[in-house]
């Protein structure tokens, strides 16, 4: 791959931001998750609401939402866009709870990083919540999911079309 080809380094090998002023905004959406394997007590805490430092789901989910407001501070080449909503859910199946995170902007750049740190992030604070029930607990598999970007439509809402 050529330097020509690497959108963050400048003509002389340095890091940079990019320039997406002459983008067109787009309506964007990027959904990513983490995994946490744990025991199966701490399953069934988490399952039955018994965690000893309270709501961990809660406490993830508000963890993540922060997480993704936050990206631009934590990874110092992505922009900081208007997040129109952020949402983590959390499902357990077994002993392995999924994080799942979804971003959404109207913007002129991906909401992809905002996703993986908000999944990322929600999975060390349910680790951080159940850590004294499981001194063995794993995140793994942070991906992203889906990426979808469409115009964004050029008109105001008809209040009528509320009736």
């Amino acid at each position: 791959m050529s330097r020509d080809t690497l959108t963050h380094l400048d003509g002389d090998g340095n890091a940079h931001m990019v320039d997406v002023g002459g983008k067109v905004p787009m309506r964007r959406r990027a959904t990513a998750e983490a995994q946490l394997r744990m025991s199966k007590r701490a399953a069934e805490l988490l399952t039955s609401g018994g965690v000893p430092k309270g709501d961990a789901g809660a406490v993830a989910r508000i963890a993540g939402i922060m997480a993704a407001k936050r990206t631009p501070d934590l990874l110092p080449l992505c922009h900081p866009l208007p997040i129109d909503r952020v949402s983590v859910e959390i499902a357990l199946e077994g002993q392995v709870a999924t994080l799942t995170a979804t971003v959404e902007t109207s913007a002129r750049t991906g909401v992809e990083m905002e996703a993986l740190t908000a999944a990322s992030v929600a999975a060390l604070a349910l680790w951080d919540m159940l850590k004294s029930v499981d001194a063995d607990l794993e995140v793994s598999s942070v991906r992203l999911v889906e990426k979808v970007k469409d115009p964004i439509a050029n008109r105001l809402p008809d209040p009528s079309e509320d009736a």
